[in-house]
């Protein structure tokens, strides 16, 4: 699993580098969640993981809190939960996560960013079949057997963990994110580099160098889009 792990990382500086964009874009997830069911953290999972998430991208805790307090106060923004699946170059696949409030404009954004780009959308299902939906966490200071010893005690079963980088990788199902969060929690650990809930793909294939900076250009273009909230790949885009 370590390619995808580095495209996670990938994924993860490319947004860190532009702030205001990740901070809109996790301030109406946010929203979102806290509208859908009780707006506090410790009463609502979904919200939890999006906060708990947005703090590993060093969301402001202000940012935070307003996106919660504009959902308590009866904002009538409304947001539909939109994914899109399509094609890059050479066959590679690509996944975009939307929320929004006008589905036209999305998916003739969507569309466009794919086709001017050198990928084309398919239909729902002809990619996500290849993903496998997991919940991912990054640590420094243990090693992997240590995280393991943890885990086991803690009688959560995950499906890997590695040591990449100075840092152990723990790959789990999607519904024990926050078993394995707590289990971290009881011994102190609170700060991670990764805390996502992502779609992994199970295969990845390698671009070359033209066909990659197409590639890139194209997610740049997705991920760019107001509208989008992740964007998920199985290009290896290690140098």
């Amino acid at each position: 699993m370590g390619r995808k792990w580095n495209n996670i990382k990938e994924k993860k500086a490319s947004k860190d580098a532009n702030t205001s964009r990740i901070y809109a874009k996790f301030g109406r997830e946010i929203y979102v969640a806290a509208r859908q069911g009780e707006p506090d953290p410790e009463l609502n999972q979904a919200l939890k993981i999006v906060v708990e998430r947005a703090k590993t991208y060093s969301v402001p805790k202000a940012i935070i809190d307003r996106a919660i307090e504009k959902a308590k106060g009866g904002a009538d923004e409304n947001f539909d939960e939109l994914r899109y699946e399509g094609f890059g170059p050479n066959g590679s696949m690509v996944i975009v996560d939307t929320l929004t409030n006008n589905v036209n404009r999305t998916a003739s954004e969507v569309r466009a960013a794919f086709g001017k780009n050198g990928g084309n959308m398919g239909v729902s299902g002809s990619v996500s079949y290849m993903f496998d939906a997991t919940a991912v966490f990054a640590l420094e200071g243990k090693t992997a057997d240590e995280v393991l010893e943890l885990l086991m005690d803690a009688d959560i079963e995950v499906r890997d963990i590695l040591e990449e980088e100075e840092a152990v990788i723990v790959y789990a199902e999607p519904d024990q994110f926050h078993a394995v969060q707590e289990a971290f929690k009881s011994v102190g650990i609170t700060e991670f580099s990764v805390a996502e809930l992502t779609m992994l793909a199970q295969n990845d294939v390698q671009l070359d160098p033209d066909a990659q900076a197409q590639f890139e250009k194209m997610i740049d273009a997705l991920d760019d889009l107001e509208d989008v909230q992740q964007v998920y790949h199985n290009v290896d885009l290690d140098d």
